[in-house]
């Protein structure tokens, strides 16, 4: 058995924006771990290696072409990446990859997540039929969300591939579509199951001693509830709670609107930089932090430093109000952190004994 993932998001720093990246790394290095040969395709840092490989595990990084002139992130030129992605991708995978192994008598597995790989999934389905290896390989596609829907011809996607999805809510979410997804649960990666350092924790609740520390790590998006969490913040500054928010959101422009918000609501909110991008230099900028009720941390945080912040926090805020699983509500759980959740897509939530389940946007 050979795997092929097709996604996106990936291990770089320049692949990496939410829970697909987190689902993504961890699924392809379970899979290497496992003993099989996995293959991982995504939209790579245009400055690192177009391939890498270490033991199993196959790094294939695309786009790079288009990418050293988009330096914003993966999703920067998006669709003009999607269309290079489905046209030179597929041919790549199958003839330089996935044939020597079908012809030695493997079976191939295609993962393939989110509606920018569609077309390549299509594509690479016709080049299987044409050489008559069709048989021979078993293709998913996943939804971890319902964002690019529209565009899908899913009468097409449905004959080339099994359809999945993460939870079920996402399940009932695609019915509206005439779906029936079969549901696969997100995990985590045994990394993410490292104890959290306690003498790093121990010094970020000394920092922030007599202060209700809150940590939200989310794309700037509306879904997240980013203003509900202002909300919750100035409360709490009203009632005299002594409040701080540790904030890390994404390069959308709904984080204007949230850093105004907090501005209009009376809160003093910082950005912190972290040059080092380590555990290390997270906590001697937070220790030069002062008098700040919103900390909007302005580089890509390292999973050691994630496993600290929610570990040492009172709560972390995952209160979504559409999440179509939830996985930084699980990496806090996983880190021995308290996570407040949405109430839609988090499946392993049990309201009062592993998370505090908040059903509405009212701050109290």
């Amino acid at each position: 058995m050979e795997f092929h993932i097709l996604s996106f998001e990936g291990p770089d720093a320049y692949s990496q924006v939410g829970g697909l990246a987190t689902r993504m790394n961890g699924l392809s290095q379970a899979l290497a771990q496992g003993g099989y040969d996995t293959h991982f395709w995504f939209v790579g840092d245009p400055d690192l290696p177009g391939h890498e490989s270490k033991d199993n595990l196959h790094l294939h990084r695309w786009c790079q072409w288009l990418s050293r002139h988009r330096r914003g992130g993966v999703y920067d030129g998006e669709h003009e990446k999607a269309h290079d992605y489905a046209t030179s991708l597929p041919p790549s995978l199958l003839y330089t990859a996935l044939a020597h192994h079908l012809v030695r008598g493997g079976h191939g597995v295609i993962l393939a997540e989110e509606w920018q790989t569609v077309h390549a999934v299509l594509h690479l389905d016709f080049l299987l039929r044409r050489d008559g290896l069709r048989d021979l390989v078993t293709i998913f596609w996943n939804a971890n969300n319902t964002f690019g829907f529209d565009e899908i011809d899913w009468g097409r996607l449905s004959e080339a591939a099994f359809i999945t999805t993460v939870s079920r809510y996402m399940k009932h979410e695609m019915r509206a579509w005439g779906l029936d997804p079969i549901v696969i649960p997100n995990g985590l990666s045994p990394d993410s199951f490292r104890p959290a350092d306690k003498a790093a924790a121990a010094a970020l609740r000394r920092r922030f001693r007599d202060q209700v520390i809150m940590t939200k790590m989310a794309r700037w998006d509306p879904a997240k509830r980013w203003l509900t969490s202002i909300e919750i913040v100035a409360e709490l500054k009203r009632q005299r709670m002594c409040p701080v928010l540790i904030a890390r959101g994404g390069t959308e422009p709904h984080g204007s609107e949230v850093m105004e918000a907090a501005r209009v609501a009376g809160l003093r909110v910082v950005e912190c930089h972290n040059p080092e991008g380590t555990l290390h230099g997270m906590l001697g900028q937070l220790d030069a932090v002062s008098d700040a009720d919103v900390v909007s941390l302005q580089w890509h945080v390292d999973p050691e430093s994630r496993r600290v912040l929610f570990r040492a926090s009172d709560v972390v805020l995952a209160n979504s109000s559409h999440e179509p699983f939830g996985l930084v509500g699980l990496e806090a759980m996983a880190a021995g952190g308290i996570a407040c959740t949405g109430c839609s897509g988090e499946d392993y939530a049990v309201p009062g004994q592993n998370a505090l389940v908040l059903q509405t946007d009212d701050p109290g």
